[in-house]
């Protein structure tokens, strides 16, 4: 019987070695599969390196779970103000709720969190879809909170049977019309 060999220490400088870059792609794969962030000596596991290599480009787990999510929660649609301010702001919507639909546990880790950095992403990615409304600060800050609620009761939604209940982010796009249609009613 042979043991595999785990590499100890810090990771060596030479390229193909391991890099947070590297580290945050295998955590990545295992939160979709595992609906969750995995552990550290999981994810050490996956990439075959002792778990003290991760705390080389991590201080903490906190410090990886929001590198990972921060990645994660890039991908959602970025708008450019090339397309009227109504299809940017559903574009951004509906990617949020497919990134959370194909990744459970996903929200209730960004929940649960204690940094800001993934819902910074969000923020300012609303902002930008809605600066043509000329808001007030006070009226930026509710459509904010509401549209998020709405988006994460809805995402939950979807975890907790709406496969089964024949529920996908299409039946999301009514009550967002709605939602835009109130916005374009408060706009300065």
């Amino acid at each position: 019987m042979s043991v595999k060999e785990k590499k100890r220490g810090r990771p060596s400088g030479t390229s193909g070695q391991l890099s947070a870059d590297k580290i945050i792609v295998a955590a990545k794969f295992l939160v979709k599969d595992d609906g969750k962030i995995p552990s550290i000596r999981k994810l050490a596991g996956s990439l075959d390196v002792d778990a003290m290599a991760i705390y080389h480009y991590f201080a903490n787990k906190n410090a990886l779970l929001e590198a990972v999510t921060v990645s994660l929660i890039e991908a959602i649609y970025e708008p450019k103000g090339s397309e009227a301010w109504q299809t940017e702001l559903m574009a951004l919507c509906n990617s949020y709720l497919s990134l959370l639909q194909a990744h459970p546990g996903l929200l209730q880790t960004f929940l649960g969190m204690t940094s800001t950095g993934p819902a910074n992403v969000f923020v300012d990615r609303f902002y930008m879809a809605i600066t043509p409304l000329n808001l007030t600060l006070e009226q930026v800050k509710d459509a904010l909170d509401l549209l998020v609620d709405y988006l994460h009761g809805f995402a939950l939604s979807l975890e907790c049977g709406g496969a089964a209940s024949g529920l996908t982010i299409v039946h999301a796009e009514g009550p967002l019309r709605f939602y835009i249609r109130a916005l374009e009613q408060h706009s300065v």
